[in-house]
């Protein structure tokens, strides 16, 4: 299985940015959403988001980050992104809503 490790660093972009939740939190909760779900169904990155925060304007900000992780769990082969019944490249930056679903590499509990 392959191993996806975040390194942290405030790159200029995000020195001033609002404090988020690790990028583990947000991978781990993806995998857990996941783990819940039936094998072949998938979770919207917006549950990810509202399961870390109550609040709608900070869930909602936290939604570029839910993304960002997404797409590299994506890279790794652990979920895969999709749009309707199209697997997205997780080198792009998607437009629109998105879903995630188990990928090849998603380790079963």
């Amino acid at each position: 299985m392959a191993e996806v490790v975040f390194i942290f660093s405030l790159s200029p972009a995000r020195k001033n940015a609002p404090m988020t939740h690790p990028d583990d939190v947000i991978a781990s909760r993806v995998l857990h959403l996941l783990e819940q779900r039936a094998v072949g169904t998938s979770i919207c990155p917006s549950e990810v988001a509202r399961s870390l925060e109550q609040d709608e304007p900070a869930w909602r900000a936290l939604m570029p980050e839910v993304r960002r992780v997404a797409r590299a769990l994506a890279a790794a082969e652990i979920i895969d992104l999709t749009q309707g019944d199209d697997r997205l490249n997780p080198d792009k930056e998607p437009e629109g809503p998105i879903r995630l679903r188990r990928g090849a590499h998603f380790k079963h509990p």
